[in-house]
């Protein structure tokens, strides 16, 4: 597995400069954001509007207006929870051409609620008009780009930023999910960092038995539903979710949603968090203590099947640790 620094930082500035359409905005969380290096080399195309969101998204559904395709830079809790009204008043309303890149999405940061985005695909989701798309890989990061730049109308982007692993091959696309493995047994629906998590499971699970059929999602609105029920039709005992966001309104509810409303009997089991705030900690710790990691879905899955696995810490790959404080992860958030 290659691990890729600062992948967005290369394909914002290579499709930047070849789109002069495209503005960079930032919130004051330049560096933090990996465009630091885009507005020392490129002045022309980026705006600092400083701690000031409301404005700034009202500012750049002016820019849609006036035929810009802004690009906005900063922490995903800061682009919805802060400057909700003019969210929707300036850019979902009139469909502007604005692209929101949120980072530090779910529990990927130890600032703890103040910066952990892990309510926004449920507020994200509901919003008139708007794409969401999400990021399980550097090959997606490098792709994200210009995957929300094709959509005709407002994107919220969940990014992941600083040291990211290769996990794909083939770019990224649009409403399109991929199909990581086609067991038999269990249906396991993953998306972001999660992804990394259920192929850290994968090889342990296929050597006691349990075949998995592994979807990653990276377009999650609009939901492929269809897709959901066909796969979660072909498996034996169930579809498990595992995301990096509270199991209210994310990927679980999602599928939930799309199974009921089909009159699929099938048990669903939904790992996230489960209506509770995250405190600050490194990403593996985090992921442990809620259970959004490897063992945590080796344990659903023994409870959907109903048989023991015997598989432990030792028999899963050897976990990424991430340093909390890192030259590739600006001012520690």
């Amino acid at each position: 597995m290659e691990m890729v620094n600062r992948p967005y930082a290369a394909a914002f500035e290579s499709y930047a400069v070849k789109n002069p359409e495209v503005l960079c905005l930032s919130a004051d969380l330049t560096s933090s954001c990996e465009i630091d290096g885009f507005r020392d080399r490129h002045p022309g195309q980026f705006l600092s509007m400083g701690m000031a969101e409301q404005n700034m998204l009202s500012f750049a559904g002016g820019l849609g207006l006036a035929g810009f395709r802004p690009f906005i830079h900063t922490f995903g809790v800061f682009l919805y929870r802060r400057p909700y009204d003019q969210l929707m008043a300036s850019i979902a309303y009139p469909r502007r051409k604005v692209r929101l890149m949120g980072f530090l999405p779910g529990i990927t940061t130890p600032g703890g609620m103040t910066h952990q985005a892990i309510e926004d695909i449920s507020v994200m989701r509901t919003i008139p008009n708007m794409t969401v798309l999400e990021t399980g890989d550097a090959t997606e990061v490098e792709g994200i780009v210009e995957a929300a730049d094709s959509i005709d109308g407002p994107v919220y982007a969940r990014v992941l930023r600083g040291s990211v692993p290769r996990l794909f091959k083939d770019p990224m696309k649009v409403g399109e999910l991929r199909v990581l493995s086609e067991g038999s047994d269990v249906l396991v629906i993953t998306a972001g960092i999660t992804t990394e998590e259920a192929m850290r499971a994968g090889g342990a699970l296929a050597k006691v038995g349990v075949s998995v059929r592994h979807l990653h999602l990276n377009t999650l609105k609009p939901f492929d539903a269809r897709a959901i029920l066909d796969h979660a039709a072909s498996v034996r005992y169930g579809v498990i979710t595992l995301e990096n966001h509270l199991i209210a309104g994310g990927i679980g509810s999602m599928t939930a949603e799309a199974m009921a409303e089909a009159g699929m009997g099938r048990r669903l089991i939904r790992l996230g968090l489960k209506d509770t705030y995250a405190h600050g900690g490194s990403k593996p710790y985090l992921m442990r203590y809620y259970g959004l990691d490897a063992m945590a879905l080796v344990k659903a899955i023994e409870d959907l099947t109903g048989q023991q696995t015997g598989i432990d810490e030792d028999a899963l790959d050897s976990v990424r640790v991430d340093a909390v404080h890192s030259a590739v992860k600006a001012e520690a958030l």
